[in-house]
This record gives C-alpha cells, sequence and structure tokens, in this order.
C-alpha cells in the first residue's frame, strides 16, 4: 500500500528529471589517434561566428577549459587541435491532451449531464494543453591542426535555462561536461 503512495511521487520525479537531462551524441574520425591530442586552443573565427550572446561563449569557453584540463589537455600556441563551438536554439512545443471526467451511467438523453433514464450524469473537461520552451543544442568540434580536417564533434540537446544568472552558469556548465563525457570515443579495437 505504501508503494503505492510512492508512485505519483516517483512518477513527478522522473518527468522532473528528465527535462534537465542533457541528450548528447558524437560522431568521430575513426582513423584517427585521439591519444594522440595533448593540446588545444580555441578557433576563433568558428567561435565568433556562434549567434550566442557574448556572456554566453565566455560561460561555455570557461567549461570547456575546464572539461579539457580534466582530460589532460593543456592549452597552446601550437596546438593538436582546434576547439570551436556552435550553437543554436529551437524551440519546442509541447502539447498535451486533458482527460478529466466525473459520473456515473449516461448522460441523459439529451446528450448534456443531468437525471434521465441512463443514470446520473457527471461533469468532464477535455482539451488540450500546450507548453512552449526554448531547447539549446551546443555542438563542439575538435579540428586537427595538421590534417586541417574535422576528427570530432559532441552535441548537447537541452531544455535551456533563463534568467538567474548562477543557474544559468551551471546549466552550460552541465552540457559542456556531459558532452565531454563522450570524449575521446571509446574506438572498439580490432
Amino acid at each position: 500500500m505504501k508503494a503505492l503512495r510512492l508512485l505519483p511521487l516517483l512518477a513527478l520525479l522522473l518527468v522532473v528529471t528528465s527535462c534537465n537531462t542533457v541528450r548528447v551524441a558524437s560522431d568521430y574520425d575513426q582513423s584517427v589517434n585521439f591519444n594522440d591530442y595533448k593540446t588545444y586552443a580555441f578557433y576563433k573565427p568558428g567561435i565568433d561566428k556562434a549567434e550566442i550572446s557574448d556572456l554566453d561563449k565566455k560561460r561555455i569557453l570557461r567549461a570547456i577549459e575546464t572539461e579539457m584540463a580534466a582530460k589532460g589537455f593543456t592549452k597552446s600556441d601550437t596546438p593538436a587541435v582546434l576547439v570551436s563551438i556552435f550553437a543554436k536554439a529551437n524551440k519546442q512545443i509541447d502539447v498535451y491532451q486533458n482527460n478529466f471526467g466525473f459520473g456515473w451511467g449516461g448522460f441523459g438523453p439529451w446528450g448534456f449531464g443531468g437525471f434521465g433514464p441512463w443514470g446520473f450524469g457527471g461533469f468532464g473537461y477535455g482539451g488540450n494543453s500546450i507548453s512552449q520552451r526554448t531547447q539549446g543544442v551546443l555542438y563542439i568540434d575538435l579540428l586537427d591542426v595538421n590534417k586541417k580536417q574535422l576528427v570530432w564533434q559532441g552535441k548537447g540537446t537541452a531544455p535551456l535555462v533563463s534568467g538567474n544568472v548562477e543557474k544559468r552558469e551551471e546549466r552550460i556548465q552541465e552540457i559542456v561536461r556531459e558532452i565531454m563525457t563522450v570524449y575521446p570515443p571509446a574506438v572498439a579495437s580490432n
């Protein structure tokens, strides 16, 4: 019986945590030995093209620096890879169907609630609720300096946080951290 009482709470927790998750994907050049990369620099022309505020660019770059250092990279004037970013925001519209009703028996001979030959009629509510949220997508690209080509790309998709600066900073750090969990790629050995 206690488990049944906890079920709505667990369902709510699942919905709340699923709204805050970051969906991550990556792609990479399978011929590259990612262990060869130890130094990096930011690719300024690519970062300048990112259509986000300068403040968010700074937040993203700081988060990338933290994650690259955690992976053993050092920033260098002669890097092995260049790091670039691309970001975009998508409006996501969710439509929920509302089904709510109450009653016993039928709805009476005239199609609405009341007492009639089919029993007691009740009330009901139907319709749709629409919610809109902004979904952010951040791409982090690693470009091989010698080959002059893209060798790894990580993508993170998550709802954005607006308003509170501290929460925005935390959210950007979380998105970058989650993207960088899939670097280096797990390359299967032959």
